[in-house]
């Protein structure tokens, strides 16, 4: 629960200023003539599971470093946008939080992040990789062991389009790719 508490003021912090709520009242102080101004050289930082994070209040700087996963011990300043965007899917399924936090950095690092974001999602789901599918891919998606025989891969292939076929309620998407993970297995 402290965590929480810590994330939620954290993320007040970050986005207090879009909402027009007075940004750390405890951090302003009167100047000359009444008018209020900061007291510089404030910060504050919120750590999850997988990141831990430091925004300066003076300049609005986020800065971060993974605790956890691929990218341990790096600074986020340090990723490429690429990096970056795997970080954001990684802590999607491991750090919900993590993930709120990823993309406040994303967003204040790399505007426009989610728009490319987006158009590059429609893209794939549109024409999915044409022979990019690894073996270990294939074997995945088929649910298989490396070195399963043909017949098998052929049996795995029928019983996910059986579930998960258009026609069935599934996805074309994810047909496409258990489609291409039997082409995959069966060219080699």
């Amino acid at each position: 629960m402290p965590v929480f508490i810590a994330f939620a003021a954290f993320l007040l912090l970050v986005f207090g200023h879009r909402l027009g709520l007075p940004i750390a009242p405890w951090v302003v102080t009167t100047g000359p003539f009444g008018k209020k101004r900061k007291t510089p050289g404030q910060k504050s930082g919120v750590r999850t599971q997988t990141l831990e994070m430091v925004l300066d209040h003076d300049s609005g700087g986020m800065e971060g470093r993974c605790l956890k996963g691929r990218f341990t011990g790096r600074a986020l300043s340090s990723l490429s946008q690429t990096e970056s965007l795997q970080l954001l899917e990684e802590l999607r399924s491991t750090d919900s939080q993590g993930a709120i936090l990823m993309e406040a950095f994303l967003d204040r690092r790399w505007q426009g992040w989610r728009d490319r974001a987006n158009d590059r999602a429609k893209t794939e789901c549109k024409s999915p990789r044409a022979g990019g599918m690894t073996a270990n891919e294939a074997y995945d998606v088929l649910g298989l062991k490396f070195g399963a025989k043909p017949h098998e891969i052929r049996a795995a292939h029928r019983r996910l389009m059986m579930k998960f076929h258009p026609d069935q309620g599934g996805s074309t998407s994810l047909a496409a790719r258990i489609n291409q993970a039997k082409e995959t297995l069966l060219a080699k």
